[in-house]
């Protein structure tokens, strides 16, 4: 009796998981790794188009001279830059831009916050609230060249503020806040808190309702005060709300220009020059372009300092 040859049992090939494709079937082709890019070149084109070419540009002019004639620019190297970062004009720009921008990003985080914590507070009902809310962003729903037209009129020297501190007794005659230099800078970084700390208490309001409620009851379990809490629970939980905040609003306050424009057009005296306002008359009043250039540059490069801090510390977060 012959044994039958038994054949070897192979085990039956497995088939790929739902949603996968089999192996060695899903390489893709050079046009699939070219269907991202063709999605995303409309925007890459505006970019290049609308922000690098311009930024080229400018940066080119910055070191040539005579750069309205093409035929008759030269080549001027760090001579624009020397020029602007000697000028007297320039230094008073600087030394106004930082002032208000420092003030003015500490008092929208100081409102913002102080608004944000009265609405979050449970001492307030819901129809309060939304009152305080409506009231409070009010100022951020107007566009720019409105308030620039209502704050001069309301600072004007026959003008509603000067009616009211007169009535109070706090001045004798009319203050022309606009037209003094030692009040001008101060009234347009005054109206520029004004239309600006809504942005920071709605991001501040958000910050605080994503604070967990256990938090505040451990703490007030372990003996803490209202000061306390504050100090050792919301404020570490909103760092990083404020610290990104507060790199933005520095950035957009350095690029200030239609408010002061419209209310003061840097005067007077430059006291309210700002950088902004001093590049745009270099480039288009005195038409001096490879200057305005040089001064556009150095702006950028104050600007892309903050900005490296605000991508890093959202890289950290």
């Amino acid at each position: 009796m012959t044994s039958a040859q038994v054949e070897p049992m192979t085990a039956p090939e497995s088939a790929p998981p739902p949603g996968r494709a089999a192996p060695g079937r899903n390489r893709s082709t050079p046009a699939r790794r070219l269907v991202p890019y063709g999605y995303l070149s409309p925007t890459i084109l505006l970019v290049v188009v609308l922000m690098v070419v311009p930024i080229v540009m400018v940066v080119g002019y910055s070191f040539r001279d005579n750069v309205i004639i093409q035929e008759n620019s030269v080549f001027a190297g760090f001579a624009n830059y020397a020029e602007v970062l000697t000028d007297l004009d320039f230094l008073a720009a600087l030394k106004n831009t930082a002032i208000f921008i420092s003030v003015s990003t500490v008092a929208h985080l100081v409102l913002g916050l102080a608004f944000a914590m009265m609405l979050n507070t449970r001492l307030l009902g819901g129809v309060a609230k939304a009152v305080f809310r409506i009231v409070y962003i009010l100022p951020w729903l107007f566009t720019i060249a409105v308030i620039a037209v209502i704050w001069r009129l309301l600072l004007d020297p026959s003008g509603v503020v000067n009616y009211i501190l007169q009535t109070l007794g706090l001045v004798q005659e009319g203050v022309n806040w606009l037209g003094d230099p030692a009040t001008a800078l101060w009234a347009i970084t005054f109206v520029n808190i004004w239309s600006g700390y809504p942005f920071f208490m709605i991001s501040l309001l958000a910050g605080l309702q994503g604070i967990p409620g256990d938090l505040y009851e451990a703490a007030a379990v372990d003996g803490a005060s209202p000061l306390r809490r504050f100090l050792n629970v919301t404020l570490p939980q909103l760092r990083p709300v404020i610290i990104g905040m507060a790199v933005l609003d520095l950035i957009w306050t350095s690029q200030q220009f239609a408010l002061i424009w419209m209310m003061t057009g840097g005067g007077p005296l430059n006291a309210t020059e700002m950088l902004s306002t001093y590049t745009y008359k270099l480039g288009f009043s005195e038409y001096e372009f490879a200057t305005a250039s040089a001064a556009a540059v150095i702006v950028l490069l104050l600007t892309m300092v903050l900005a490296f801090f605000y991508v890093r510390q959202q890289r950290e977060r």
